[in-house]
């Protein structure tokens, strides 16, 4: 409450007080977010989309649905910014026929299953991505979302680790994704776990508890199966900054809306143990003994952030983090209990883990 950063302040008294958005100092701190220098330069980098995006991968910083999604997690809500409303109609101009959403580009992961010239296609993670931030921005009710977001729900199917969201073909190359064609891709199916707990006023699909539990067992199975380029040792549970894929707090940031599959007492005993265990990892690899976060791992260009500095306690970092913590708190004792130290290791580790301090 006492960091000049206005984005932790509003999350502190939202997230973390409970505070509705009505509330007074909770209106006072969002303004302060649309007006503090380091929300309007982050604004600034959102490109056009209707031109080519030659970003590096799906988990590049400078990819405009995580941009949307930073912003999102600082205050900014549709209607907030013009800037925001373009790209966000630019989006929703660009959907195939079967309802997915696309992107404007050489898509594909890095320098494989890229395009020669940049064409309008996509993968999941451009479509679940894309569907994320219209929600988030106040885009739910539009017919274009809907139509998207009922096409996710028809996408949820069988895979070789339970019900989830797998890697499809891309729409014009034809690149499927890493991995093997039966399995699940962890980053699209948080992406799509996250937008449907914030459609707002709808019940999620009853499948949507067994893709929760199916993320949940990755952590599980992790001593004998990694998903390709999704593993789970230290970089898992030390969060990147600013956070917007796949590791321990994506996983505990989606799976924390949906307490029906693991608040069971019969039949969610396996799923709340690695929620726990989970939850240990992330306090103890990325909280220092006096509560705060410093972040230990930042992705270039956000060094005017307190995220994106290594060597001082970061507000934003602790609050953002702390938030997700809240919302686990059922199960506090659980996590308590965990012994971190003891934890078996990722396949291909070498040995026990010990936390960094």
């Amino acid at each position: 409450m006492d960091s000049a950063d206005p984005a932790a302040v509003w999350m502190t008294l939202s997230g973390l007080m409970g505070r509705p958005e009505s509330d007074a100092d909770v209106r006072a701190a969002r303004e302060a977010v649309l007006r503090n220098a380091g929300t309007q330069d982050l604004i600034n980098r959102l490109p056009d989309w209707e031109s080519d995006l030659d970003v590096s991968g799906h988990n590049s910083p400078q990819y405009a649905p995580n941009l949307l999604l930073l912003l999102s997690q600082m205050g900014v809500r549709g209607g907030d910014d013009d800037r925001v409303e373009r790209i966000l109609d630019q989006m929703l101009a660009h959907q195939d026929g079967d309802s997915r959403f696309h992107s404007f580009g050489r898509s594909g992961h890095g320098s494989i299953g890229r395009l020669p010239e940049p064409a309008w296609g996509g993968l999941l993670c451009d479509s679940h991505a894309v569907l994320e931030v219209l929600i988030r921005f106040g885009r739910a009710g539009d017919p274009r979302t809907r139509a998207g977001m009922a096409r996710m729900v028809q996408d949820l199917t069988n895979t070789a680790q339970g019900t989830a969201w797998p890697c499809r073909p891309h729409s014009i190359s034809g690149f499927r994704g890493p991995g093997r064609k039966a399995d699940f891709c962890p980053q699209v199916t948080l992406e799509a776990l996250r937008a449907l707990a914030r459609l707002p006023g709808e019940a999620t699909p009853p499948a949507t508890a067994d893709a929760v539990r199916t993320v949940v067992a990755a952590w599980r199975r992790r001593g004998s199966e990694k998903p390709y380029m999704f593993g789970h040792g230290y970089r898992f549970k030390t969060v990147k900054w600013p956070a917007f894929w796949y590791d321990v707090h994506a996983v505990l940031d989606s799976v924390a809306d949906y307490p029906e599959a693991w608040a069971s007492a019969t039949d969610g005993h396996e799923t709340r143990q690695a929620i726990a265990e989970m939850a240990a990892c992330l306090i103890a690899y990325n909280f220092g003994p006096d509560g705060r976060v410093i972040p230990r791992s930042c992705y270039k260009g956000f060094e005017a952030f307190s995220f994106g500095q290594k060597k001082r306690p970061s507000a934003f970092a602790t609050a953002k983090l702390a938030g997700v913590l809240k919302r686990l708190e059922p199960l506090a004792d659980g996590i308590a209990a965990v012994d971190v130290r003891s934890l078996t290791s990722s396949k291909g580790g070498s040995g026990t883990a010990v936390p960094p301090r």
